[in-house]
């Protein structure tokens, strides 16, 4: 056999040995968002935000106070929308990066 193909050959059994051990495809652990609260007036909560058009999917007006999560560093922030957790009804959105602060006050 042509030596190219022993290579080939030898490349598919290294992989099927991999799998058949069990290896898994790596993936990142879930960061627990940081305590933080809403530091704004008022602040819009977005079900997702678009890079093209922005925060989009209005769930809710947040209240001064109003106790939610973010991790700086871990959860994503597009153009100031940053993804929040709003601990009151357990939900993932989109909040103003600078209507957050008071991390770990509660």
């Amino acid at each position: 056999m042509p030596r190219r193909i022993l290579t080939s050959i030898a490349a598919v059994a290294v992989g099927a040995s991999a799998a058949s051990l069990g290896a898994a495809p790596a993936h990142a652990d879930p960061v627990v968002p940081r305590h933080a609260v809403i530091v704004c007036q008022s602040a819009s909560f977005y079900a997702n935000y678009d890079s093209a058009s922005g925060p989009h999917g209005f769930k809710r007006t947040l209240p001064y106070g109003n106790k939610i999560g973010h991790t700086p560093g871990a959860h994503p922030v597009y153009n100031g929308w940053a993804a929040t957790f709003d601990f009151g009804p357990n939900d993932w959105g989109y909040v103003r990066i600078e209507c957050i602060g008071g991390y770990d006050s509660w």
